[in-house]
């Protein structure tokens, strides 16, 4: 039997078209806002909670669509399990228990570290060196993102134990998009992610319990996980599922670049916040990254060992 690949590259190479710039735009808007609702829901919920009920209501929303009730195949089951609890419910806890120890903007912030990750991870399981292109655009993207971090880090509670959750939750992250790509490829993005979502609602419910008694039900905390669940979890992790099969992991993790981005504009928009000249800067050397990352995919051969 053939040897089904860990990871693999996107279906489409080329430069972004206007379904792959939609899709990244999308997520991008609905994960910059996600941080906001953790914060939200982990004021008056437990994190077990909230973590088992996001998943939970993220299957939920996909099993309404009749192609995500497509069969999954014996021998890609412990793949489908991995990417429920590695991609899945293991962030959704660790982000949520994060929150309870690091501002929402600084875990935002540090997620952008998913891009590098996720290239570093996809050249060693290819074993190719990373187009180019794709590896200067995610530096650069990169180095944006710390631009834009700088002025909101002075005074920022930075606690070291939600920074290793953070950065945990990132790994986490980046295996999954390179787990994912081959299966989607396989399934589409809803079978994938609802079979994933009911395997991180099984992995989480003893947690979801055990904070229950601890949890006080107020319904801005519900109406956050409400959100957080069906449109963060479910419908936004199935359409990045199906940016990864079709452009691959690295450059679907440059929408984690956005995140930033978006949590900026939502602050001016609704908090009157204040925008640092230099985290400006940091936006035009962001999108200039993320621009330069989603061109073509020219792979080159690693070197062989000597």
């Amino acid at each position: 039997m053939t040897r089904r690949p860990l990871t693999n590259v996107g279906s489409h190479t080329d430069a972004y078209g206007p379904v792959e710039w939609g899709l990244t735009v999308t997520i991008g808007l609905i994960w910059g806002s996600a941080y906001l609702w953790i914060a939200i829901a982990v004021d008056h919920l437990a994190p077990g909670v909230v973590a088992f009920g996001r998943v939970l209501l993220g299957a939920a929303a996909l099993a309404a669509f009749p192609r995500a009730r497509r069969a999954i195949d014996r021998a890609d089951w412990a793949r489908v399990a991995a990417v429920g609890v590695v991609g899945n419910a293991a962030p959704a806890l660790l982000f949520a228990w994060a929150e309870t120890e690091l501002d929402s903007a600084v875990a935002g912030m540090l997620t952008s570290a998913v891009p590098l990750f996720s290239l570093l991870i996809a050249s060693l399981l290819l074993r190719t060196l990373p187009g180019r292109a794709q590896a200067v655009g995610i530096t650069l993207g990169f180095g944006g993102v710390m631009l834009m971090a700088l002025p909101s880090l002075r005074g920022a509670e930075a606690a070291p134990l939600g920074v290793a959750l953070v950065l945990a939750a990132v790994l986490c992250y980046a295996v999954n998009g390179n787990l994912i790509v081959p299966l989607q490829q396989r399934y589409g993005g809803p079978a994938l992610l609802m079979w994933a979502l009911i395997v991180a609602s099984v992995a989480l419910a003893p947690l979801g319990a055990a904070g229950a008694a601890g949890s006080e039900w107020a319904w801005p905390s519900l109406a956050a996980v409400a959100f957080l669940g069906v449109v963060g979890t479910g419908i936004a992790r199935s359409l990045a599922a199906t940016l990864a099969g079709r452009a691959g992991a690295p450059r679907m993790s440059t929408t984690s670049y956005l995140i930033p981005v978006v949590a900026m504009a939502l602050g001016v928009l609704f908090r009157d916040e204040t925008i640092h000249p230099l985290a400006v800067a940091g936006v035009g050397v962001v999108l200039a990254g993320a621009w330069i990352a989603t061109r073509a995919v020219r792979r080159r051969p690693a070197p062989e060992a000597p």
